[in-house]
């Protein structure tokens, strides 16, 4: 059997004056290492993309944490220069690529950008600058040069008994690091929570009838996939359920 593919949409970042479409090497090899998959970039266009031709060639889709934020107008907002930075492209590709993931049952896993990305495409809202409003943490990333510092993992969340990450993660708290200072702010209404952390903030959500895995985390499994094992269990999941539609595809 071919061993199954996922897609990744890219950042579109600019360099030394050109530009690149790019994707960060820690989603990469959680992917290929922490799943077992096979990756294949999707260039971060505007416009030019066919979702469907896409769709047709991959096993799943992982949408990764970025230094972008979707930008306020896909959800009813005027955006200032304190939500960017901005990535049109990124928006242009992920957005759909989740939509019609979800409608042809394509698994789907969310990081940290990507569960943003996919609330605002089922319908929800984002909330800034989340530090600044009453009793809710700073989960902002430390500025350290250290990134076994910075991503380290120092927060917990509550899974919900019951809930589909409940058998993957257990129920009750786990240990993470989520670093971020965005978050969702209503949720979709075809998005089940997941996990929460103790000051209320939403750091995990499911699609509430999915046909495959749809499940968006706002931390950052992808850095520890080698040695924590909730991390290595969260991407081994996500693995599983490409291997899943693959095989489906073949039969």
């Amino acid at each position: 059997m071919s061993k199954p593919v996922v897609a990744i949409p890219c950042d579109f970042r600019e360099f030394d004056g050109n530009v690149w479409h790019v994707a960060a090497h820690q989603y990469v090899r959680a992917a290929v290492e922490g799943a077992g998959l096979m990756v294949f970039l999707v260039p971060a266009l505007e416009t030019g993309n066919d979702v469907d031709e896409i769709l047709d060639r991959v096993d799943g889709v992982l949408a990764s944490g970025a230094r972008s934020n979707v930008h306020p107008s896909l959800y009813g907002r005027e955006a200032s220069e304190a939500d960017g930075p901005f990535d049109p492209g990124r928006d242009a590709t992920s957005l759909p690529l989740i939509r019609r993931a979800l409608d042809r049952g394509v698994p789907l896993f969310a990081i940290c950008r990507g569960i943003q990305e996919l609330n605002v495409a089922l319908g929800g809202t984002l909330a800034s600058e989340i530090q600044e409003q009453p009793g809710i943490w700073d989960h902002r990333k430390p500025e350290v040069p250290d990134l076994d510092v910075a991503y380290g993992i120092r927060q917990d969340v509550v899974v919900k008994e019951g809930s589909c990450l409940a058998p993957v993660l257990g129920t009750g708290r786990v240990r993470v690091n989520s670093l971020h200072r965005q978050a969702i702010g209503a949720a979709a209404p075809r998005l089940a929570v997941e996990a929460v952390a103790d000051d209320g903030t939403i750091e995990a959500v499911s699609v509430i009838g999915a046909k495959a895995f749809a499940v968006g985390v706002q931390w950052h499994p992808e850095y520890w996939v080698r040695t924590d094992a909730p991390s290595a269990a969260l991407f081994k999941a996500f693995g599983d359920a490409a291997r899943a539609y693959c095989e489906s595809k073949a039969s």
